[in-house]
């Protein structure tokens, strides 16, 4: 079988009572959406319950045997068919083979290019998802993105080990729904963002973020073990009940202190609960506000180096920004040779500081 241009080739293992898990992506883009639900050989469907061990990792351990699989296209528009079912091709003629052809591969075994490692940029999984194994994006330096469905996930061991560049997990769910999103923050140790963004939503409705935290571990003379965290990010992961999000708590820690976290993450912790205010109480705001208008340059910062010019226009709406913060914003814009923001500061700063004329008026009273 031949890849088409942006065809991905998924390797799947099928489970019991029409389930499957996936064990190997292949294609030419760095940016895979995996389907829900999968034509099984017999008739009927499967559906993409599980992520393999290590299925994205560019080393992957322990594969089953290709007799076990069934291997799928899926094209562009979604479209998904069978085209090996358990080692045999399928809706293909076996093409004819002679004696002397009996060390050559089979002409449908060509090279094929896996999705994983350092290649693999973003992941967007279906609902139908419950499983992710143990070290499945293990190595995937450049992953920035993975999006997941509305359900509950199992998540495995060291699943996003040397992620370095992961910094958003977009749940498709609203807020208040119980999701996936525990397991996955508390399986990243390093600053992450969280965004709760149905599929039917032309934005998010809440975005968190989750500062990085390290945990000590103190052997006491009597032999007690004793466990300590560095820095808010732990307790940050610890605003869920029954997989549900909690607002009230997850907003109380940020009064308690945040020296020992990075002042840009709480920066940005501070724009995003500001931006999507969702059950955001007024005196939990004060406290975002306050530690927003003192650090909108770490924010302003890290927004023009995504060139988010959405994010810098929200940031400006939020009018936290005084004189010297203008000053500061416009000097990173014009380092950054960002004309596009340079423009939206001046005009929000003549907004804001330009003289309101005064209307003249008139006495016909003589």
């Amino acid at each position: 079988m031949v890849e088409q241009a942006n065809e991905l080739i998924l390797d799947i293992l099928p489970l019991s009572a029409d389930t499957a898990r996936l064990v190997r992506v292949y294609g030419t883009a760095p940016c895979v959406a995996l389907p829900g639900t999968l034509p099984a050989p017999a008739g009927g469907s499967f559906a993409l319950t599980e992520l393999g061990d290590y299925c994205f990792s560019e080393k992957p351990r322990s594969l089953p045997a290709a007799n076990a699989l069934c291997r799928y296209a899926v094209s562009a528009d979604g479209t998904v068919r069978l085209t090996r079912a358990f080692g045999q091709a399928v809706g293909q003629k076996p093409a004819r083979r002679y004696d002397f052809d009996l060390d050559a591969p089979a002409a449908d075994e060509e090279e094929l290019h896996p999705v994983c490692g350092s290649f693999l940029e973003e992941v967007t999984l279906p609902d139908s998802v419950q499983v992710i194994g143990s070290c499945a994006f293990y190595n995937c330096r450049s992953l920035r993105l993975l999006t997941v469905g509305s359900g509950g996930l199992t998540v495995g061991s060291d699943v996003f080990l040397n992620c370095f560049a992961l910094e958003t997990l977009r749940v498709q769910a609203a807020p208040e729904q119980p999701t996936g999103l525990f397991a996955l923050v508390n399986n990243i140790t390093e600053a992450v963002q969280a965004q709760f963004w149905p599929a039917d939503a032309s934005a998010p409705l809440a975005a968190l973020w989750y500062p990085a935290y390290w945990e000590d571990i103190e052997e006491t003379p009597a032999h007690i073990l004793l466990h300590t965290f560095s820095g808010q990010g732990y307790h940050y992961r610890q605003c869920f009940l029954d997989n549900k999000f909690l607002p009230a708590e997850y907003d109380a820690i940020f009064p308690q202190g945040h020296d020992a976290d990075d002042a840009a993450i709480m920066a940005m912790l501070c724009f995003g609960r500001l931006r999507y205010p969702w059950q955001l109480t007024e005196a939990a705001a004060g406290h975002y506000r306050a530690f927003l208008a003192a650090n909108t340059d770490r924010v302003f910062a890290r927004l023009l180096k995504a060139q988010d010019t959405d994010s810098i226009r929200a940031l400006l709406a939020l009018d936290v920004l005084d004189k010297a913060a203008f000053a500061s914003a416009a000097a990173l814009a014009a380092k950054a040779e960002n004309a596009a923001a340079a423009a939206l500061l001046a005009d929000a700063e003549h907004k804001k500081y330009a003289p309101q004329s005064k209307k003249q008026r008139y006495d016909f009273d003589f």
